[in-house]
């Protein structure tokens, strides 16, 4: 059996609650480089935001090439480093990822964060099995707001965009699931509902949620 629609998943924020852990490995890595920092600018600057962004802004300059690669691969790094023995999903994420699997959803994660990243959390938790589409930062050209990512998740799970339903977290990730055409189920684990773009929903967690909500919400 399978249905006429897809969920698609952000991961940061909407699989598992990194951003606390983000944070401290950002703060670590500024340190590190003499650059002061604080949360404020954090959920101003860093949250669902891709690392070029993010290296941009707080080193006051454009980082490319080889010295981006560089810098990325220390700050994630720190961040695995940090997170590792941390790995949980958010509340009723698996159950819910059941839910839909049971009624013959096809599911992707499509985040701006690096494969290594993305590869550390699938190895905690009982998901990679469940997925049709995985896509990290390296898999596109064109990072979040663009819709790129899901635009290519929609094709790897053979839908149109218009019949998959984004799960995101932040102001960029719910632009690229809306400028994709998608529906948008803004998860509230960092941001309050009034500071993301209008979505068709809003989560707090996953507890509850079940394929035939989003059914519904697919219409």
């Amino acid at each position: 059996m399978e249905t006429s629609f897809a969920v698609i998943f952000d991961m940061d924020g909407v699989i598992c609650d990194t951003n606390p852990y983000h944070s401290l490995a950002w703060k670590a890595y500024l340190d590190k480089h003499g650059i002061a920092s604080s949360e404020e600018e954090f959920i101003a600057h860093m949250y669902g935001k891709s690392n070029s962004y993010i290296l941009k802004h707080f080193f006051k300059r454009e980082i490319v090439g080889e010295e981006f690669d560089r810098m990325e691969f220390e700050k994630e790094a720190l961040f695995r480093e940090i997170y590792e023995a941390h790995v949980k999903p958010i509340a009723g994420l698996i159950e819910f990822i059941e839910d839909l699997k049971a009624n013959g959803v096809k599911t992707g994660i499509a985040t701006s964060a690096p494969y290594l990243n993305m590869e550390m959390i699938l190895s905690k938790l009982p998901l990679r099995d469940k997925m049709q589409s995985l896509l990290a930062s390296e898999d596109v050209s064109t990072h979040k707001p663009n819709p790129e990512v899901y635009l290519k998740s929609a094709s790897n799970l053979d839908i149109s965009p218009e019949r998959c339903v984004v799960f995101e977290d932040s102001f960029s990730g719910v632009t690229a699931g809306k400028a994709a055409g998608a529906k948008v189920v803004g998860v509230l684990s960092t941001y309050k509902k009034e500071e993301l773009p209008v979505c068709d929903d809003y989560i707090v967690n996953y507890e509850g949620l079940t394929y035939q909500k989003i059914k519904e919400i697919i219409g």
